[in-house]
């Protein structure tokens, strides 16, 4: 976020909650704190949650510019700007409501700098859409805060289709087979669909091996299914082969609602857990939005305080177990598994801290969470584990993140090169025609 001319640039509260390291994002320019975005701040300090972390992190950042200076005069930044908390002189001007006083204070302190420091040009950074209008609205320069934005549109798929010669493709069906393809440039698991040149009709599936350059079949275990679930289509057959190769370690998996993508990593999850014990747990959780809200609130045990935010994952885990109505009836389900020590249900807000080995994790609608909580539980991940985020850009509840500022995207984006892991969007829903028809059509 530089471009030559020193530049002040004035953060809101949402950029600092979001990513309380984004003080040190500009370069060389000067970063300027409202002290009201600090009152602010100061009200999320004691909350146990992603929020409330955040906030103390950006408390901590600025007790330690003050013990090298004035705050109110400017400290060096790292790369060579200056970090000033600066107040308003002046009352907001009358077109800005009461109502928001805060959100105001905040805008005339960007006011008074421009009017000020007429030099240096002055750019709000805000999170919040009509913050940014009203910012315009007034004259302002006022940007979103994409230091870790994806464009959707360009957003890695996990998939791509090669034209080959047909002996190619018939040599991907042979056992043990790899196929050497030349001048593609492909990324580590990149799931590939080989074409016969003559007749694209002739197709094979296969996978990337980064390790021996070829495309490699996909797995034979994939045809009988796992827990009763055998792929309805391409992209389902690529994602379980991701899901039941032991050597990938970070899987992302984007997909609208009905794609299977929850229903393909749990089934591959217990049959990782019960049928092989590769791993010795299955751990699933989904963000209570906002992510570290306090679930204290509720009455019961944690299991019960989660049950709205978890039902679908259990709705998952049932229908792999292929209960009856007897079944359900008598009282079985997914306690069973949980008694067995086989499945846990986790808050992420209880992650944080913790670390976790030799587990399957599977971290549902991870489209909510901001780039610093994802890297929070991807760093919890101990020897031996694999972790799931899977999630719909398209679909967020948190207004701190947007499609393409989420840390799904962002873990998408970063890691696509990394042997570790593999990507998959699916695009083709399987939940029914209608649900089908309307994830496209409404």
């Amino acid at each position: 976020m530089s471009g030559g001319v020193r530049k002040n640039f004035i953060l809101d509260t949402n950029v600092l909650l979001h990513d309380p390291n984004s003080m040190f994002s500009f370069e060389d320019n000067n970063v300027i704190i409202p002290i009201y975005v600090i009152e602010e701040i100061d009200t999320f300090k004691r909350d146990m949650s992603e929020l409330g972390r955040s906030a103390r992190m950006v408390a901590r950042h600025l007790d330690s510019y003050r013990l090298e200076g004035s705050l109110s005069e400017g400290v060096a930044l790292p790369k060579g700007g200056m970090l000033r908390v600066a107040f308003a002189k002046e009352r907001p001007p009358s077109s800005l409501a009461d109502k928001d006083l805060m959100d105001n204070r905040i805008l005339q302190v960007a006011i008074e700098l421009r009017q000020n420091e007429p030099d240096t040009p002055a750019v709000f950074i805000t999170k919040d859409t009509n913050l940014r209008i009203r910012a315009d609205a007034i004259g302002l320069s006022a940007q979103d805060y994409d230091s870790q934005r994806v464009e959707l549109s360009e957003l890695y798929t996990g998939f791509v289709e090669l034209f080959v010669p047909r002996e190619k493709v018939d040599q991907l069906y042979k056992p043990s087979a790899e196929v050497e393809v030349d001048g593609a440039e492909l990324q580590p698991h990149q799931c590939v669909l080989l074409k016969d040149e003559t007749q694209p009709n002739h197709t094979a599936m296969g996978r990337y091996n980064a390790t021996r350059g070829r495309v490699v079949p996909l797995s034979r275990m994939i045809k009988d299914g796992v827990w009763g679930v055998r792929p309805r289509n391409m992209e389902q057959a690529f994602t379980l082969d991701m899901l039941l190769n032991d050597e990938v370690k970070l899987i992302t998996i984007v997909g609208k609602a009905g794609t299977g993508k929850t229903l393909m990593a749990i089934a591959a999850g217990l049959q990782k857990i019960t049928e092989e014990a590769v791993y010795q747990k299955l751990l699933v959780s989904r963000p209570i939005f906002p992510l570290g809200r306090d679930i204290g609130y509720l009455p019961g045990s944690v299991e019960e305080k989660l049950n709205p935010w978890m039902q679908p994952i259990f709705d998952n885990v049932e229908f792999l177990m292929n209960l009856s109505r007897a079944d359900k009836k008598a009282g079985r389900g997914y306690h069973e598994l949980i008694d067995l020590g086989l499945m846990e249900i986790e808050p992420l807000t209880y992650i944080r801290g913790r670390s976790i080995p030799n587990q399957f994790i599977i971290v549902d609608e991870a489209q909510n969470l901001t780039p610093h909580e994802v890297k929070t539980i991807i760093t919890r991940v101990g020897d031996g584990t694999k972790i799931i985020l899977t999630g719909d850009p398209y679909q967020i509840d948190n207004p701190y993140v947007d499609a393409e500022s989420n840390g799904l995207v962002h873990v998408v984006n970063r890691f696509r090169h990394e042997r570790i892991a593999a990507h998959i969007t699916m695009s083709k829903g399987e939940r029914s025609q209608l649900a089908e028809l309307a994830a496209n059509l409404l």
